[in-house]
C-alpha cells in the first residue's frame, strides 16, 4: 500500500514553475477586487492550454499585461502655487487668462487635500463614545458626538459629515434608520454599523443599503483606525480627482501643448501626448479584443502603462480633427475617457475589466471647438488661446525664441544679439500668423545663416549685431505686403474680418455690375451661410435704395457679382453680411469704400447687426494688416471693453447697432471737385 501511494506521487503531475511565478505576481501584484478573480481564471484556462497552441501565447500575453499596469501606483501632487506660478512665468509669456485658469484649478485641489475629514460617533454607551472620540480624534479628524440617532440626525442637518459611525442597537431610532435616512442628504457620508449583536442577516442588510463596513464588538482599535482610514482616503481620492476635463482652444503655435506640461512639470506628474488628428477607429482608444495573436489595447491604456503611474497628465491633441467612417465613431468613445462619472469603470476592449480613469489629468487641445459633437463639448470647460500682439511676439522673440536658436545652432559660445526692428522686421514681412511657429522657423533661418557665415570665414569669435538690412539680406524679399496700408480706395471692394482655425484674418469682398437679367453671381468657394448672407445683404440694399441714395430699378436690367477673393480656399459664415452689404452700396452709389476700414457683423433684412465671435484674434488680424478703423457690432461692446490697451493700439473701434450708422464712415462722400 505503501508501494502504490509513492507511485501515485511520483505520476502526479508537477505544476510548470512558470505558472507558480505567475501565481506568485498575481498575489504580489494586490489587483483590484473585480480584477483578482479575472487573473486568476485566466491563471486556470492557461493551466489547461496546449503550449503549442496560439491561445496559450495570448493568455500568457494577457496575463502579463494585467500585472504590469499601475492599478495602485500614484504620483503624490506638489500643490505648491507660487512654485507653479513661477514655472508658468518662466516658460510663457502672456496667456494671462489660460495661466490664472490654471492656478485656479491647482488652488481648489489644493484646498480639497487640505480639508479635514469630519466624523459623527453615535452610540448610546458615553463610555463607548469617548473611546471611539478619543482614538479618531488623535488620528487629526474632527470628531462631533450623539447620544442616540435623533439626536445625530438633528446633527446631519445642521453640518455636512464625512463619515458616520453608528452602533447598530439604539431606542428611538437604530442603526439601519439612520443610515437609510443619511443617505437621503444630498451630499451623503460613508456610514461604519457597529454592533454586539451581530449576525449574517444583519451585516447583509447593511451592505445592502449602503454601508461601507460593518465591525463587531468587541473589536480592536487597530481595526478601528484600518478602517476609518481607508473609508475616507478612497472619498478623498475619489473629491479630489472630480474637476473639469480642460480643453485649450486657439490658433496653431499659440503655447497650448506647451502649457500642459508646465501644468505636469508644476503638479510633479509624468505627462504623455496623444494625437486624435486623423483618428478614424475607436479601437484605437478602446483597444482591440483578445480573438487574435495581434490584438493590442487601445492608446490611453498604453499610455499609462508606459508611464507606470494611474495618475498622469493625458494630453488629447487635436481633438477637433478627431474622423468618423464605418470603423466606429471615436468622438463617442471619448464621451466615456472623458467624464468623470464614467470613466471611473473605463472598459478596454483588450484588458475586458474596468479600469479607473478618473485620477488621469485629461487636457483636450483644438484649433476650433465648433467643430466638436455638442455632447463632448458639454464635458469640456474650454479655455481660449487668442493670438499675440507684434509687441508680445518680439518679447517672447527676445526671451524664448532667439536663445533657443542660438543654442540649437552652435552660436551659444558667440556674442549674437538680435535689434529690436530686425525682429519687428521678421514679424511683419516674413510671418503674418497667431502663433509663433513661422516666426521661430525664420529667426532659426537666419542663425543658420549666422553659423554658415562663421565657419565659411573663419571666424572664432566677436559679436554679431543682426539689424533689418541683415534679415533682408538673409531672408530675401519679404513674403507679405500691408495690402490695407499700401493700397488706394477703390469703388465695390471692402475689407472685412473672419476668424479661422489659424486665427483672423483680412478678407477683401469685390462687388460688380453688368447688364443682365437680374441674376446674383457668388463666386470664391462660398458655404450656404455666406451665400444667404450675400441674398440678405442685397435685399436690404433693394429695400433702402431711396434711403441710400440709390436708383430703386438698379436691378431691374443688371446682374450683380460679389466674389471673395482666394477661391480655392473654402469660407463659410455669417460674420461677412456687413462687408458684402457695404460692398453694394460702395458699387451702387460710385463711391469708392475705405480700404483701411474692416468690419465684421452679421446683419438682417431690417439692417440690424448681430454680434458676432472670435472679437480679439479679429483685433489682431487688423492690426497685422494696418487696419485703422474696425467696425464691430454693438452687442460685443463688452468682448471690446475686455481687450487689453496693446491689442486696440493704433486702432480706431466703432460699435454700430444699424447699417445707416456707419455707411458714411465705410463710404465717404466725396469731396466736389472746384
Amino acid at each position: 500500500m505503501a508501494f502504490f501511494r509513492k507511485h501515485q506521487q511520483e505520476d502526479k503531475p508537477s505544476v510548470p514553475q512558470e505558472f507558480l511565478d505567475l501565481r506568485a505576481a498575481i498575489e504580489k501584484a494586490r489587483l483590484p477586487e473585480h480584477v483578482h478573480p479575472a487573473a486568476h481564471k485566466e491563471l486556470e484556462k492557461l493551466e489547461k492550454t496546449d503550449p503549442s497552441l496560439p491561445e496559450y501565447t495570448i493568455g500568457l500575453t494577457y496575463l502579463d499585461y494585467i500585472l504590469s499596469l499601475p492599478w495602485n501606483r500614484y504620483t503624490d501632487d506638489n500643490l505648491d502655487l507660487k512654485r507653479a506660478a513661477q514655472i508658468l512665468e518662466r516658460q510663457h509669456y502672456g496667456l494671462g487668462h489660460a495661466k490664472q485658469r490654471v492656478l485656479e484649478f491647482l488652488a481648489v485641489r489644493t484646498l480639497r487635500s487640505n480639508r479635514k475629514f469630519r466624523i459623527l460617533v453615535v452610540d448610546d454607551e458615553e463610555m463607548a463614545r469617548a473611546n471611539m472620540e478619543h482614538v479618531i480624534r488623535k488620528e487629526g479628524y474632527e470628531v462631533r458626538t450623539a447620544a442616540n440617532g435623533l439626536e445625530a440626525l438633528r446633527h446631519l442637518q445642521d453640518e455636512p459629515f464625512d463619515l458616520v459611525i453608528t452602533d447598530l442597537k439604539m431606542e428611538k431610532l437604530d442603526g439601519i434608520e439612520l443610515l437609510q435616512s443619511a443617505k437621503q442628504s444630498p451630499t451623503p457620508p460613508e456610514i461604519i454599523l457597529v454592533t454586539g449583536h451581530a449576525t449574517v442577516d444583519s451585516a447583509v442588510d447593511a451592505f445592502a443599503k449602503g454601508a461601507a463596513y460593518y465591525l463587531t464588538k468587541p473589536y480592536k482599535l487597530d481595526e478601528l483606525r484600518s478602517a476609518v482610514h481607508r473609508i475616507l482616503e478612497k472619498k478623498r481620492h475619489a473629491q479630489f480627482t472630480r474637476g473639469p476635463i480642460l480643453c485649450f482652444a486657439g490658433p496653431p503655435g499659440t503655447g497650448k501643448t506647451s502649457i500642459g506640461q508646465a501644468i505636469a512639470e508644476a503638479m510633479e506628474r509624468k505627462f504623455a501626448r496623444i494625437s486624435l488628428a486623423g483618428l478614424r477607429d475607436e479601437a484605437e482608444l478602446r483597444g482591440h479584443r483578445r480573438t487574435y495573436v495581434g490584438a493590442m489595447p487601445g492608446r490611453i491604456m498604453s499610455e499609462i502603462k508606459n508611464l507606470g503611474l494611474k495618475n498622469p497628465v493625458l494630453m488629447l491633441d487635436e481633438i477637433d480633427k478627431i474622423g468618423q467612417d464605418f470603423k466606429g465613431d471615436p468622438a463617442s468613445v471619448l464621451l466615456e475617457i472623458l467624464d468623470p462619472e464614467q470613466n471611473r469603470s473605463f472598459r478596454d476592449h483588450y484588458l475586458d475589466v474596468a479600469f479607473d480613469l478618473s485620477a488621469v489629468m485629461f487636457i483636450a487641445t483644438a484649433n476650433v471647438v465648433e467643430n466638436l459633437p455638442s455632447a463632448l463639448l458639454d464635458r469640456l470647460e474650454v479655455i481660449q488661446f487668442p493670438g499675440y500682439t507684434e509687441t508680445e511676439k518680439s518679447r517672447i522673440a527676445q526671451q524664448f525664441l532667439i536663445p533657443r536658436q542660438l543654442i540649437d545652432c552652435g552660436l551659444s559660445d558667440h556674442e549674437v544679439r538680435f535689434e529690436d526692428e530686425a525682429v519687428a522686421a521678421i514679424i511683419r514681412d516674413y510671418t503674418r500668423e497667431a502663433g509663433l511657429r513661422n516666426l521661430e522657423r525664420e529667426i532659426a533661418n537666419v542663425c543658420r545663416k549666422l553659423a554658415f557665415l562663421h565657419l565659411q570665414q573663419g571666424d572664432q569669435g566677436g559679436s554679431v549685431t543682426v539689424d533689418s538690412k541683415i534679415v533682408a539680406s538673409f531672408l530675401g524679399p519679404r513674403k507679405y505686403r500691408h495690402e490695407i496700408a499700401e493700397s488706394a480706395n477703390r469703388v465695390g471692394i471692402t475689407t472685412g474680418l473672419v476668424w479661422t482655425e489659424f486665427g483672423g484674418e483680412i478678407v477683401f469682398v469685390e462687388a460688380a455690375r453688368m447688364r443682365g437679367s437680374q441674376q446674383v453671381i457668388l463666386t470664391g468657394s462660398l458655404g450656404d451661410v455666406l451665400r444667404e448672407s450675400a441674398q440678405t445683404a442685397l435685399s436690404y440694399v433693394r429695400s433702402h435704395a431711396e434711403s441710400l441714395g440709390i436708383d430703386p430699378e438698379f436691378f431691374h436690367s443688371s446682374d450683380i457679382h460679389i466674389h471673395i477673393p482666394a477661391g480655392a480656399i473654402p469660407k463659410d459664415g455669417p460674420s461677412a453680411g456687413i462687408t458684402i452689404c457695404m460692398a453694394l452700396i460702395s458699387l451702387l452709389t460710385s463711391r469708392p469704400a475705405r480700404r483701411d476700414a474692416a468690419m465684421t457683423g452679421e446683419i438682417t433684412l431690417s439692417g440690424r447687426i448681430l454680434p458676432v465671435s472670435g472679437i480679439r484674434e479679429k483685433v489682431l488680424a487688423a492690426q497685422r494688416a494696418g487696419v485703422k478703423t474696425i467696425v464691430f457690432p454693438g452687442k460685443n461692446r463688452m468682448d471690446i471693453e475686455c481687450l487689453s490697451e496693446e491689442s486696440t493700439k493704433g486702432l480706431e473701434i466703432v460699435l454700430a447697432e444699424e447699417i445707416e450708422e456707419i455707411v458714411n464712415l465705410v463710404i465717404p462722400a466725396r469731396v466736389a471737385d472746384f
